[in-house]
């Protein structure tokens, strides 16, 4: 990461405004709702429930995200697989709490739009002469902000995003106004600043423990901080974040003094509910209303806007880690990050219309949040815990963090299965799925790694030089280029060596090997070449961060533009007509592209994972759009894949009489 990323500038504080904190900015909007719905309103109850928040905001966000986590920045980037990427190599089984963490983010990418966007639209209702307003009314309009929100995608939020830091920006002193007129409506509330009302509630309060999952809100949009760390830097984010913070807290203490002066006393039934009751909407005069909730869905869109480029971000990194299959990724801007996944896109449309129609209200809906993304918070913590021993961290540092986390997170989480009945299904089995693929694509990779051969390449050299010398063999291509899973030089995969041997010999001029490395660094983009045999066999390793779109296309051409200027290959066609006039040879890409061959003897569950593989990889970006290669110098060569050969055939012979 540049230091210039580092450094604490206006511009990037805006950003961190405008992107960072969207999710958690519009928590409240339905936290103190969710929290009191169904309740009788007390001062044990406000206080209590305060004081959690506080606490939780100031634990789980701040410490855990904001100073530590932040500190595990890989290149400048954050998030899950960015995390993950950094502590691959100490234990293998990292993988599991990462996939669940994707996964997990993922699933909360499709209630956060719907649950944000309906309960700043549900503001509707407060209005006097709108008090009427259905909720049909209110799901129609939130399904047209998120149809709107999801077409624009495709065009890139270059242009919108510029507004993004000034909203927000309004948007967080409007939270703070909102609050402080109304703190002399009960200046009790500022007991909550003690921590001993919030765990006096949780111990006491009947179902106290529970109302943990109403309190998880307040902090769901923590992991989007981290994921979303390479757009502004972590200095942006931390100065940002008191600001932030301070505004939130304001705004929450409103809200408790308000309802503590209004519903002291009552109970917060449904038919209130769905009269509109809003404790933060309870905060603005009549006259401010239109304008309040003009800005809290725009905030809302801004949050729904974060998590949907926080996806494909997701969708990307986990692609290049071979943790989903490969998906067409869209560049609409020169805007670095900025990428647009189309089958994601759909996906992410279909999910966040299809929990509009299934809860149509934002309280339905905060019956179902939170509970797949705690699982999220629990693999981060896991990763981190390696990241700070691979730092030599003191093993009490870390066994103190665990503890520390752990408690929190799985009180959270017990808390929150509350909410499995109520929809939180509904995210666990979104969540589910979306884990299934990425163990599905990780599994079947290790399965057909082990079928994998490789030999040496230089007892193969003489065979591919006499066959490129025979002119009795019809010329194949003038440069003939495999993509290579090998990372040792000196080797090659058997399937390759037979490609260009015994299938069909392939007579060519100059053989090609390239090789893509994915690195655990994000944005890396370098290559090497080595000369096996100048102007005969020539291998090219491209050394590619794991953010970094493998167009080997166009990384290729550059490659041969470099090595022809210094004069280190020849491509003039060796055609005596052609060479005449110095045309260039043609290049012909092989692909080798597998198939479950049905002499496996697989285990059943093995049979299952590959056969799942198989149907994923057929609906998915074949190997030579994946690897963004011209398809007019493609050849795709299909071959069985036989991981586990059959050893006993059942045939006897019989003589005929």
């Amino acid at each position: 990461m540049s230091r210039s990323h580092n450094r604490v500038t206006v511009a990037g504080l805006l950003i961190a405004l405008g992107i960072i904190y969207g999710d958690i900015g519009t928590s409240p909007l339905y936290v103190l709702n969710a929290i009191t719905s169904g309740k009788v309103i007390s001062e044990e109850l406000i206080i209590g429930a305060l004081s959690c928040i506080i606490w939780t905001l100031t634990l789980q966000t701040t410490i855990k995200y904001v100073i530590l986590t932040l500190q595990a920045d890989n290149r400048g980037e954050g998030g899950v697989f960015s995390l993950y990427a950094l502590v691959r190599r100490r234990k293998k089984w990292l993988v599991i709490p990462a996939m669940i963490g994707g996964a997990a983010l993922l699933a909360d990418g499709m209630i956060t739009p719907p649950i944000s966007v309906t309960s700043a639209i549900e503001g509707l209702k407060q209005v006097p002469s709108l008090s009427h307003i259905s909720q049909g009314t209110i799901v129609y309009i939130v399904i047209g902000i998120l149809s709107f929100l999801f077409f624009i995608q495709q065009f890139g939020t270059a242009f919108i995003g510029r507004f993004f830091g000034p909203l927000m920006s309004i948007w967080f002193i409007m939270l703070a106004l909102l609050g402080v007129i109304h703190f002399a409506d009960d200046m009790h509330v500022f007991r909550a600043l003690n921590p001993y009302y919030g765990i006096k509630l949780l111990a006491t309060y009947p179902g106290g423990f529970y109302i943990l999952g109403g309190v998880f809100l307040c902090t769901t949009g923590a992991e989007a901080l981290y994921s979303d760390l390479g757009h502004c830097g972590k200095w942006n984010i931390r100065y940002s974040w008191v600001f932030v913070k301070t505004c939130l807290i304001l705004n929450y203490f409103g809200q408790g003094a308000w309802l503590l002066s209004n519903y002291n006393g009552k109970r917060i039934t449904a038919s209130l509910i769905e009269s509109g009751f809003n404790p933060f909407y309870g905060l603005m005069p009549h006259w401010f209303l239109y304008f309040g909730i003009a800005i809290a869905t725009a905030a809302a869109i801004i949050a729904s806007q974060a998590l949907i480029s926080g996806s494909f971000t997701l969708i990307s990194e986990s692609i290049r880690l071979n943790l989903w299959p490969k998906l067409r990724i869209v560049y609409p801007t020169e805007a670095r990050g900025q990428l647009f996944i189309p089958a994601i896109n759909f996906i992410l449309f279909l999910g966040c219309i299809g929990i509009v129609l299934h809860f149509k209200k934002a309280s339905n809906m905060e019956a179902a949040y939170g509970l797949a993304i705690t699982l999220c918070m629990i693999a981060t913590s896991i990763l981190f815990a390696n990241y700070l021993v691979l730092h030599r961290a003191k093993r009490p540092i870390v066994y103190l963090y665990l503890a520390v986390y752990f408690t929190l997170e799985f009180s959270f989480l017990f808390a929150n299965m509350e909410k499995f009945p109520h929809g939180g299904y509904v995210t666990v089995i979104i969540g589910g799925l979306l884990f299934l693929v990425m163990f599905n694509w990780f599994k079947a990779r290790k399965i057909k790694n082990r079928y994998i051969e490789f030999v040496k390449l230089e007892n193969y050299i003489p065979k591919i030089q006499e066959l490129s010398n025979d002119r009795s063999v019809p010329k194949y291509s003038t440069h003939l280029v495999y993509l290579t899973s090998a990372d040792n030089p000196n080797e090659i995969e058997h399937k390759i060596i037979y490609s260009i041997l015994n299938k069909k010999p392939k007579r060519a001029d100059i053989y090609w090997l390239v090789h893509v490395d994915t690195l655990d660094d994000p944005y890396t983009s370098e290559y090497s070449v080595e000369h096996i045999i100048p102007n005969d066999i020539i291998r090219v390793e491209f050394r590619l961060g794991f953010r970094v779109q493998p167009r080997i296309n166009l990384l290729f051409k550059k490659v041969v533009e470099d090595l022809v200027k210094n004069r280190e290959v020849n491509v003039i066609s060796r055609y005596e007509s052609l060479e005449k006039t110095n045309t260039i040879g043609d290049f012909q890409f092989i692909v080798m592209e597998k198939y479950l061959s049905q002499d496996n003897d697989l285990p059943i569950f093995e049979r299952l994972v590959m056969k799942v593989h198989f149907w994923l990889k057929a609906i998915s970006l074949s190997e030579e759009k994946g690897f963004g290669l011209d398809l007019s110098n493609v050849t795709v060569e299909k071959f069985p894949l036989i991981v586990a050969p059959v050893t006993n055939v059942r045939l006897k012979r019989i003589e005929k009489g």
